[in-house]
């Protein structure tokens, strides 16, 4: 009877208070189809390209931490590379003034200001074959833009470049050169090559990324152009600027750059032939990229 009792009070006391309604959650959809549209691959990679850009005090601050862990325990840090620069304008300067039979006061300023941009657009070209697979560590532990990484790359050869300006600066002192309001100029060209160099490392990091033999042939293609740029030689000895001179992206690039800063204005041909290159590196750094930005944390 005890036991009946019992049972009954535990039947009232469900009747009381019965149990709590289940209630359906939100469910969430993951699509992991891989057969996304160029178009979605394309805004993904605007996107990136965007959020990358609103983090430039982050890629200015790494730029500037490579700059001083590189030359750490050094005495004269990155001014190294102003003391080499400068020993080698002076041995070349000297030495080719002399083979080619050219005034020392005209040759030198050219040729220290073509090795100033060399070295910086060479340093550029090599650095954006590899910047993403040296920051395999932080693009396998933090969400970020893969544009960061080019942007870092920026900041950290812009600031070896604002060290060898120096180098110009001391021989246009001492040849008394003053290039004037011409070389404002240079200005938009400066701009231009910002704009180059991020759309060449998107570019060339991410192919480098899938091919590790792709920087090797990178280095030796600019080997070549070095001696086909007009880097040590002016174009004048070759009877002027003929066509397959102009259409060197190489020395057009800098060329809108140097002849400003010279006192010369560059041609309408040199123009059109650095923004005609300018705009298929971009281009092809858009097309690649945005191809190949879903992949890149598992290449590096």
């Amino acid at each position: 009877m005890d036991q009946i009792a019992q049972g009954a009070a535990t039947d009232t006391a469900v009747a009381e208070y019965p149990a709590p309604a289940l209630t359906r959650l939100p469910t969430s959809l993951l699509d992991l189809t891989a057969d996304m549209s160029f178009v979605a691959r394309f805004r993904l990679a605007a996107q990136d390209v965007r959020d990358g850009l609103r983090l430039w005090r982050l890629a200015a601050t790494l730029g500037w931490l490579d700059i001083r862990l590189r030359y750490r325990g050094s005495m004269l840090g990155p001014f190294w590379l102003t003391l080499s620069t400068g020993v080698m304008v002076g041995a070349l300067g000297f030495l080719y003034s002399s083979l080619f039979v050219m005034d020392l006061r005209s040759y030198l300023p050219f040729l220290t200001l073509s090795l100033v941009l060399w070295n910086c657009l060479s340093a550029s070209v090599g650095e954006a074959c590899l910047c993403f697979t040296e920051a395999e560590g932080v693009i396998r532990s933090v969400r970020l833009p893969y544009t960061l990484h080019p942007l870092r790359c920026l900041v950290r050869n812009g600031l070896v470049l604002l060290h060898n300006i120096g180098v110009v600066v001391v021989v246009f002192a001492i040849f008394e050169i003053w290039p004037g309001p011409l070389a404002l100029l240079a200005i938009p060209a400066a701009m231009l090559w910002v704009v180059d160099g991020i759309a060449a490392a998107l570019l060339f990091g991410a192919v480098c990324a899938r091919f590790r033999d792709v920087p090797p042939i990178v280095g030796s293609v600019m080997q070549i152009a070095f001696f086909v740029s007009a880097i040590i030689w002016k174009p004048e000895q070759i009877g002027g600027r003929p066509v397959w001179l102009q259409g060197n992206p190489f020395f057009s690039i800098i060329e809108i750059v140097r002849a400003p800063i010279l006192g010369d204005v560059p041609s309408h041909l040199t123009y059109a032939s650095a923004l005609g290159w300018s705009a298929l590196l971009c281009a092809a750094a858009a097309v690649v990229f945005a191809r190949a930005r879903g992949r890149l944390a598992f290449w590096v």
